[in-house]
Order: C-alpha cells, then sequence, then structure tokens
C-alpha cells in the first residue's frame, strides 16, 4: 500500500498481484485488493478494466463493499457507461 499511496502505481500494482499470486488470502483481505487494484486503474484512467475489477472481481468476493459500489457508479457517471 506505501507504493500506492506514494503515486507508484505500477509497483503497487505489481505487488498487489504478486501477493494474491503468492500468498494464501481470505475473501475478506482479498476483496480490499482487488478494490485497491480497481482504484489504481481508475488514477490511470482506464476506467473500463476499473469497473471490471471492481464489479466482477471486488464486488464478487465481497458484495457489501459500498465503496466499490461507489466508485463503480462515479465511473459510471463519469464516462457514461451503462452498468447493465
Amino acid at each position: 500500500m506505501s507504493a500506492q499511496s506514494e503515486g507508484n502505481y505500477a509497483e503497487a500494482l505489481q505487488n498487489y498481484y504478486e501477493a494474491m499470486r503468492l500468498l494464501k488470502i481470505d475473501p475478506y483481505d482479498r476483496s480490499y485488493i482487488l478494490y485497491n487494484i480497481g482504484l489504481i486503474h481508475t488514477s490511470n484512467g482506464e476506467h473500463t478494466k476499473s469497473f471490471r475489477i471492481l464489479f466482477f472481481s471486488g464486488i464478487r468476493t465481497k458484495p457489501l463493499l459500498p465503496q466499490a459500489f461507489n466508485n463503480m457508479a462515479v465511473i459510471c457517471h463519469y464516462v457514461r457507461l451503462s452498468p447493465l
């Protein structure tokens, strides 16, 4: 998370993906890792990719993650995506 907070998004993505690959992560922690990955893609202007990660991965892992739903709504509004 330190790489993400410092703006080193490429390093943060690499760390998050590596952690999910190497570590046995419980669904709760996995949902927050996916949420952070989605935030990075949004920051990089990759809105569609972020939406897919938030929806298809993060929400499935932890359906009651209100931050993810909020970010999905913001992305839909920003790029005028249909949520369905």
